[in-house]
């Protein structure tokens, strides 16, 4: 399917340290598989995953970014055009929480103040070595202004629910533009094909 045939593209961010199963937690939802054993990402990568809501046909770009801190600068360019970010931690590694509060820092300087963002604590299949409570994922979540969503890349839980809950927080957004005007979320000017819209 060409990028004419989409209704709105969408660019999701995924962030958060090393180790944490961003890439396996984009594996899964994409191509439904699980992998016990990843490469680190070097940089970035990029998947695309198709769905409908409510009628309208919705193109994610998903970008699967690197959790070392030496490609912070790397990566700080992605955060551009991005209409939800997830903020990812692994429920059983309490730096990976710890460090939410310098990923926000860099949500704050690189993206939009309007980006949607959704909090995941991963791994939730591993109850029995958790560190972070559901309570303190929620409290963070609510005193940062986000969704919150505890997520198993090998029991494949939470993560349709996940990325389509920011899709379609996005495509309501959208909807309520006054896309007459040809303005999005960002005031850029919305490029119109054959009555298509688009936002990228």
């Amino acid at each position: 399917m060409s990028e004419e045939e989409y209704d709105y593209i969408f660019k999701v961010l995924l962030i958060g340290n090393s180790d944490v199963g961003k890439s396996s937690l984009i594996l899964r939802y994409v191509d439904q598989i699980w992998n016990d054993v990843f490469v680190p990402t070097i940089g970035v990568d990029f998947k695309v995953k198709s769905l409908q809501i409510d009628n309208k046909r919705v193109k994610m770009q998903i970008w699967d970014t690197a959790g070392q801190e030496r490609f912070r600068n790397v990566i700080s360019s992605y955060f551009k055009g991005a209409h939800g970010i997830l903020l990812i931690y692994d429920i059983t590694a309490r730096d990976s929480f710890k460090e939410l509060e310098n990923w926000l820092g860099e949500v704050e300087r690189n993206a939009t103040p309007q980006v949607l963002k959704i909090l995941i604590g991963n791994k939730c299949d591993l109850d029995e070595q958790r560190q972070i409570t559901v309570d303190e994922g929620e409290a963070f979540a609510a005193r940062n202004g986000m969704k919150f969503i505890e997520t198993s890349a090998k029991n494949n839980t939470g993560i349709q629910e996940g990325f389509k809950k920011i899709a379609t927080i996005a495509l309501k957004i959208f909807e309520k533009e006054d896309i007459k005007k040809g303005v999005n979320l960002r005031g850029s000017i919305v490029k119109k094909k054959q009555e298509k819209r688009k936002f990228c």
